[in-house]
């Protein structure tokens, strides 16, 4: 048989082929077109529209209006700045803290498997039921975080964490830490059991101490996941609405007023869904510039790690 004849014969395969992956991904892409593309869209759109939930006789084509009336908002500026500190601050911490327990973890410690385990529960904690929780342990009447430090004379009186402007902020940064950072510990954890051990034998048998051997062998093997936890919690992080508003709802006084708070109250509160769409526009952006950095980071940490 010719090549001419073999080629000829696998064409109709190759149809059928191309069909039947067609056929079998179209049900996967409509589900995706519903769910994610539609609105989408309709968010894009309504960013540069008059819309309202409750008044359907308010419509019409609005231009940059209603992102010039977002960034003319007063609370639009602490709401950027409370974003940047909830999402910096969270993800630092618990990027240290993850690191730290792995690290630890990692021992031939007794009982490790314990500790395993303990370190692990915050994660496993749905956010509504660690939120509420949290917020009965630092109430200042009754909660027992205040019970503690006035008893041990760490305070001479309760302090209300989640009530002052100076400390709710803090405070849910903290909560948030503690309930996230199982999860770089997972992740580091089974990055640091795939390291060679010919890699630290090297090393001490060179004479590195226990410091020099974590900064020149180990944490260089730790690169990859760090990039990509930290970038995926900067994303995730930012565009988190549920854990501050159980503990908050943005108070008091706008002090833990986020982006995706101050989204909600646009929609929900105002029920002025054009504001609420050029706002959830902007932080699209925002992300997508954090996915743009990830990506040339990641490409350069590849031809790094080829080359």
């Amino acid at each position: 048989m010719s090549q001419r004849e073999a080629g000829v014969r696998r064409g109709p395969r190759r149809r059928a082929d191309s069909r039947f992956v067609v056929a079998a991904l179209l049900p996967a892409w409509i589900f995706l077109a519903v769910l994610i593309g539609y609105p989408l869209v309709k968010v894009l759109i309504d960013g540069f529209s008059y819309s309202n939930l409750v008044n359907p006789s308010v419509s019409g084509f609005a231009g940059t209006r209603n992102y010039s009336d977002v960034f003319a908002d007063p609370h639009f500026t602490g709401a950027l700045k409370n974003s940047v500190i909830w999402t910096v601050g969270s993800v630092l911490g618990e990027y240290m803290l993850g690191l730290g327990s792995a690290v630890l973890l990692n021992r031939r410690l007794k009982g490790r498997g314990i500790f395993r385990m303990l370190t692990f529960i915050p994660w496993l904690v749905p956010i509504i039921v660690a939120g509420m929780t949290w917020e009965w342990m630092l109430n200042p009447d009754f909660g027992i975080i205040n019970s503690l430090l006035v008893r041990v004379g760490i305070c001479d009186s309760p302090v209300n964490f989640l009530g002052s402007p100076s400390w709710a902020m803090p405070t849910v940064v903290f909560v948030n830490i503690w309930r996230s950072f199982p999860y770089y510990t997972i992740t580091f954890l089974a990055a640091l059991q795939a390291i060679p051990p010919e890699l630290k034998e090297a090393a001490q048998i060179d004479g590195a101490s226990a410091w020099r051997s974590f900064w020149s062998v180990t944490f260089p093997q730790l690169r990859s996941p760090s990039l990509i936890i930290v970038f995926m919690h900067l994303i995730w992080t930012a565009v988190n609405f549920d854990f501050i508003w159980v503990m908050t709802q943005g108070g008091p006084n706008y002090a833990t007023m986020t982006l995706p708070l101050l989204i909600y109250r646009y929609s929900m509160q105002d029920f002025n869904v054009g504001m609420a769409s050029a706002l959830s526009t902007v932080m699209l952006l925002g992300t997508s510039v954090i996915f743009v950095v990830y990506y040339r980071l990641r490409r350069n940490l590849s031809e790094e790690i080829v080359g």
